[in-house]
């Protein structure tokens, strides 16, 4: 993911920093680090630990006033400003086509590998003013789900 990271920054010529945060005990420090290079955003890359401390990285997020996307929307769903990542419905819809083949006899040696095509992109309006943002039209306009 990183790797992919740098590829797209360099691309849109976008300087990024790495903070790491390898356990709940880093997270403060990490956001320290983050304001006192003046981060002007943050990305939060998939992780179980991310994941589990949710709440905690959004509200810090917010208390730091960092715009922050994240890969998953139940980060949203805790009044982070937006996500980007796999539409988790859409999947399991494909899996159970899977289940289906298999319980009608074919092998699952047999059945082809499926590339994830289907991202959703939820934005929280209420975080977005509340860091005083304004989500651009062209960005409004893909959202799967606006949280108002």
């Amino acid at each position: 993911m990183l790797k992919e990271a740098e590829v797209a920054a360099r691309a849109l010529g976008v300087q990024l920093q790495f903070v790491e945060a390898r356990g709940p005990a880093d997270l403060d420090r990490a956001f320290s680090d983050m304001t006192r290079a003046r981060a002007g955003a943050l990305t939060v890359l998939s992780s179980a630990m991310f994941f589990n401390e949710r709440r905690r990285l959004v509200d810090l997020a917010a208390k730091n006033r960092l715009p922050a996307v994240y890969a998953l929307r139940e980060y949203v769903d805790v009044t982070g400003l937006m996500s980007y990542g796999p539409d988790f419905a859409h999947l399991h819809r494909r899996a159970a086509t899977y289940v289906d083949k298999i319980l009608k006899g074919a092998k699952p040696a047999d059945l082809s590998v499926e590339q994830l095509t289907k991202f959703e992109l939820v934005i929280n309006l209420r975080t977005a003013k509340a860091l005083g943002l304004t989500i651009p039209p062209s960005v409004f306009g893909r959202a799967d789900q606006v949280i108002e």
